[in-house]
């Protein structure tokens, strides 16, 4: 059913343009009439209106106000008797086009993320621009672009602005609640301009749509005034809605310039002598003039609008503390959208050359640049000597801090963070407080969000980084612990991961594998809504792919590797590498069965498990390291297995790959390997190593169908020493795969692979269900009891219908449960 749109309509003193405003909104618009609601609101006209507009225009709401409170005031208390879902606004000399309604709320019905729809404005004759999109210049002056051109379809795309003009605008209406409307102390001109900008800052979208056409008969309501009172008004307007909008880091800078520029345009419109005053002015003979000095109405104007301002500044201080803390969105993020912030907006030479001088003297081009406060955190340390997690978050902080300022903290204790290109540091949970009040993006991995709970009610854009299910881990990793306890830490766990999913704007896993899987999570916890659904259908734009990546530089030795370093691998032995710990998820002992088979007839194989102790001291050995150790013995391997018993420093991580002629991984047939990720064998692409795993997860894929190895069934020790023999002695197939390797490895390079948290940070934006006030449009006013009967009633003839009793009980049933909390 399509929403019910209430369009409001002020008038002051302008019955005859506003009856035909109403009469067309009657007569001509092609949505359906019971799902419009006109409501014209009279603005203390005492001209009569009222009576004419209630006599001509009988299907209309006339609210009187009992005062002129302008036009920003009689929106606002219109759309306190609005019922609709959309509010509409429409200037009282102008008329809409037939799909002026249908048009915007297809928009709206479409994406969600979109909260205001600007209408195209034409001239009343329908051929020159009145308004198609408008600017905003860093001082707080919108404005209008291409105004006055012919309208000969260059303006005929969809886009998104920073505003749409208040002459014809739609709103979703709770949004435009939650906002508090229009701010009434601009009564008129740049209310529209504050909305949009405010929209935007809170993370809306507001979407010029051209086929929503309305008619204008411009500035009728200020055509008896002179251009002083108007320009009073824009000036005024400008510095309230800067200094309610602009960030904090800008106020400083750009508040103290705008008001000097206010005075330079005031003495450059009025041709005012502005040194008439200095001492060295004064005349040679005769007395000083005392006289009063002549100042046109257009310059007092500026200088009475910043005294008003300064007036307005005490309740202008309490809008600015709730904008700053709702806004997700930089100044720079809407740079794009106000297109030239450093247009000077007056042509006068003495005011261009002020310009200049502030914008140089102040560095407000610096402040507008599209560099963002990206914070990254880890409970991983950060050492010499990293774990995945920690070496992901490294990358990150490495790649985005090309186009930003990056801040990467861990709150492991056991950190001693390397010298780095970013600003990297070591914090305590409780300390994490101004570093995030400082980012613009936090991207948090791990049990960051528990241990930063701030960030769960803040109005941040978080990106979760889910590229490891630690729960399906927990599963293998604590079968060493009583049922009652792995229960509970397989629960704690699926919830710290819950809670990621219900808080988060955007998210990266590691493969398709796991997208599909972390779908599903997303469907079960209800955050797969309509609302989301609808503005992106694909759902990338919420959770994309973004691999563990390796370093685009092929790697280089840069000092002793395992020939040298371990007395028992010489330089003519094959060496199998095992690049990472080993952990209860890991199946090691089929390998060591399959390297008893193959050193019967090699005697030169060696396998290297390259760590046995984690970096991160809270990461205790796992019973499955105990259980390969004790295996390795009982076999009597001997010098065929080698157990590196610390951790090798991730920078020297290559020269120990490049002495070896496989990489392998083995693992069980489990739910953990079907959506595990690897990360282990990108060293092995990194240093072109033939690879042997084990089947069951999306590197196996890969390796398989690109051959770059062999792929092996689990827990199959004959099949698994037969691969290892041809990776290592069949030098033809080891050199095709190392071929193979070279272009694949290209896919997995770090700028590759988090290229979608590139994107992401470039226009950051809070995730469509979580704006407030989204959702779908519905009546505003909730059903009364009445109406809620007529709809179960509906409801339960559809259920009968659809299947008979056994339905009707089935839904009847699942409704009591979620109303009761149970079907969570």
């Amino acid at each position: 059913m399509l929403p019910i749109v209430s369009v409001v309509v002020v008038n002051y003193r302008g019955a005859e343009d506003t009856i035909t405003c109403l009469r067309s909104l009657a007569d001509d618009l092609a949505y359906p009439a019971d799902r419009v609601q006109v409501i014209c609101v009279d603005n203390a006209s005492g001209d009569g209106s009222v009576e004419r507009i209630k006599a001509n225009a009988p299907g209309v709401k006339v609210v009187e106000s009992k005062a002129n409170i302008g036009f920003a005031g009689g929106c606002n208390l219109g759309v306190q008797h609005a019922d609709g879902s959309v509010v509409a606004f429409l200037n009282n000399d102008a008329r809409p086009h037939a799909d002026w309604v249908g048009a915007a709320v297809d928009v709206l019905m479409a994406e969600p993320t979109v909260a205001a729809v600007a209408s195209k404005v034409l001239d009343w004759d329908g051929k020159r621009i009145d308004f198609v999109e408008g600017g905003l210049t860093w001082f707080g002056m919108g404005y209008k672009t291409h105004q006055g051109e012919l309208d000969d379809g260059r303006f005929d795309t969809a886009r998104d602005v920073l505003f749409g003009t208040g002459s014809a605008l739609f709103v979703r209406a709770a949004a435009f609640k939650r906002l508090g409307g229009f701010d009434e102390r601009f009564f008129m001109f740049y209310e529209d301009v504050d909305l949009g900008w405010r929209l935007n800052l809170r993370g809306w979208r507001v979407r010029y749509e051209p086929k929503s056409v309305a008619y204008h008969k411009h500035h009728r309501s200020m055509s008896t005034l002179d251009n002083s009172r108007e320009t009073y008004l824009l000036e005024r307007n400008a510095l309230a809605a800067l200094y309610k909008n602009v960030s904090d880091e800008a106020l400083g800078k750009v508040l103290p310039a705008a008001l000097a520029l206010s005075i330079r345009r005031a003495t450059a419109r009025g041709n005012i002598d502005p040194t008439q005053l200095e001492i060295t002015n004064r005349p040679a003979t005769g007395p000083d003039l005392t006289g009063p000095i002549e100042i046109p109405r257009v310059s007092a104007a500026a200088m009475l609008a910043i005294d008003r301002f300064v007036e307005m500044m005490p309740s202008l201080k309490e809008s600015r503390a709730v904008e700053q803390a709702a806004r997700v969105r930089t100044d720079a993020d809407l740079l794009p959208l106000m297109h030239d912030a450093l247009e000077p907006a007056c042509p006068e030479q003495a005011y261009l050359e002020a310009h200049q001088n502030l914008v140089a003297t102040m560095g407000l081009d610096e402040l507008y640049t599209l560099r963002r406060n990206v914070l990254i955190v880890t409970s991983d340390a950060i050492t010499e000597r990293m774990a995945g997690p920690a070496i992901r978050a490294w990358n990150m902080a490495d790649v985005l801090g090309g186009e930003h300022d990056v801040r990467l903290i861990t709150m492991n204790a056991h950190s001693s963070p390397p010298t780095a290109p970013f600003d990297v540091r070591h914090e305590a949970p409780s300390d994490m407080g101004v570093h995030v009040d400082w980012a613009d993006v936090v991207i948090l991995q791990g049990h960051v969000l528990e241990q930063v709970p701030q960030l769960k009610t803040s109005s941040k854009i978080v990106v979760c980084d889910i590229y490891d299910p630690m729960h399906l881990e927990q599963l293998e990793q604590g079968r060493d612990l009583t049922d009652a306890r792995r229960a509970h830490v397989v629960e704690v766990v699926t919830e710290v991961l819950s809670n990621q999913l219900l808080r988060g704007d955007f998210f990266l896993c590691a493969s398709e594998r796991q997208r599909h899987f972390w779908l599903g999570h997303l469907g079960a916890i209800g955050r797969l809504s309509p609302t989301l659904y609808d503005s992106d259908p694909s759902v990338r734009s919420l959770l994309a792919v973004a691999p563990f990546g390796l370093s685009a530089k092929p790697p280089q030795r840069t000092g002793p590797g395992a020939r040298e370093e371990i007395a028992s691998i010489s330089q003519d032995d094959k060496l199998v590498i095992w690049a990472g710990g080993i952990y209860n998820w890991f199946d090691p002992l089929t390998l060591l069965h399959a390297i008893d088979r193959v050193r019967g007839a090699h005697p030169d194989v060696k396998l290297l498990f390259l760590g046995m102790k984690h970096p991160n001291p809270d990461v205790g050995e796992m019973d499955m390291a105990t259980r390969t150790r004790a295996l390795a013995a009982r076999l009597a391997l001997g010098d065929n297995v080698i157990f590196n018993e610390t951790w090798v420093p991730f920078e020297e991580r290559q020269n120990w790959l490049l002495d070896a002629d496989c990489g392998v991984t083995t693992h069980y047939e489990h739910v953990e390997t079907t959506f595990a990720f690897r990360t282990r064998v990108l060293d092995y692409l990194w240093s072109g190593l033939p690879i042997v795993t084990t089947t069951g997860d999306s590197f196996a894929d890969l390796i398989e169908r690109e051959k770059l190895g062999v792929v092996v069934p689990a827990e199959d020790p004959r099949v698994l020493a037969e691969a290892l023999e041809k990776v290592l002695y069949d030098k033809e197939f080891a050199q095709s795969c190392r071929e193979r390797i070279e272009v694949v490895r290209e896919r997995f390079t770090w700028e590759t692979a988090l290229a979608p948290l590139v994107e992401f940070c470039r226009d950051p934006r809070p995730a469509a269900d979580r704006l407030p006030g989204a959702g779908p449009m519905v009546g505003t006013k909730p059903l009364n009891a009445v109406a809620a009967v007529r709809r179960d009633v509906a409801l339960m003839k559809e259920y009968l219908n659809a299947g008979g009793p056994r339905e009707l009980a089935r839904r009847a049933g699942g409704r009591l449960r979620r109303v009761l909390g149970q079907g969570r």
